[in-house]
């Protein structure tokens, strides 16, 4: 059953200043942003609206997630944080999409596309999540990926290669990712990289909220 099923009424994670600009009522671009990010494509969070006498255009409701630019909070201090990459599709090129989780509580701590995955991306992906949380004496949890280990042992952060166990936790939101994409037709089309990005971090956002 798709993760909608559980959400909660609860936006007050969602900052909707940008709402005073726009001519739909809070409310309802409050529930367009939550209902597509948690799993309704476009079209059918267009047809919910309609549903609830509100007429929005597929675009509007893509606006609202970009104009919305939701970030995962920073402060976090875990205990151990599971690392990894994948393969995302945009349009015809492949990108990947870093991702590390906090496997105590689920919830992602940071998220970058790149065009590639190398030692010095995945050194500057963890430079990153040093200046977003405290993870200076975590234990990194990373499967036999060349580039996060290089990573890992060049920023002097103590790992442990695992297959399953905590790093299940980064595989459970790699499965969400290719869940929703799977609502793209498998891959983002018809959109640059960054607002595929802005897409993946609003979904961050939600996840960890969920």
């Amino acid at each position: 059953m798709p993760k909608i099923a559980r959400l909660t009424e609860s936006t007050e994670w969602i900052d909707l200043d940008f709402v005073e600009r726009e001519r739909t009522p809070r409310e309802i671009v409050e529930k367009g942003i939550r209902h597509h990010l948690a799993g309704l494509s476009l079209l059918n969070t267009v047809i919910l609206l309609e549903e609830l006498g509100v007429q929005r255009s597929r675009v509007a409701v893509h606006n609202w997630v970009q104009k919305a630019d939701l970030q995962p909070a920073d402060g976090e201090s875990p205990d151990r944080v599971a690392v990894d990459q994948k393969a995302i599709r945009i349009n015809d090129e492949q990108y990947w999409l870093y991702v590390a989780v906090d496997p105590e509580t689920n919830r992602i701590l940071h998220s970058r596309l790149f065009l590639t995955y190398t030692i010095p991306i995945a050194r500057e992906f963890l430079t990153e999540l040093a200046e977003k949380h405290d993870v200076e004496d975590a234990l990194f949890l990373v499967d036999d990926a060349d580039d996060l280990i290089g990573g890992l042992r060049r920023e002097n952060y103590s790992y442990r290669v695992e297959q399953y166990g905590y790093r299940n936790s980064v595989e459970r939101v790699f499965r969400e990712v290719e869940r929703r994409t799977s609502s793209f037709s498998n891959c983002f089309s018809h959109v640059d990289p960054p607002t595929a990005e802005t897409w993946l971090q609003a979904h961050a956002v939600w996840w960890n909220h969920a």
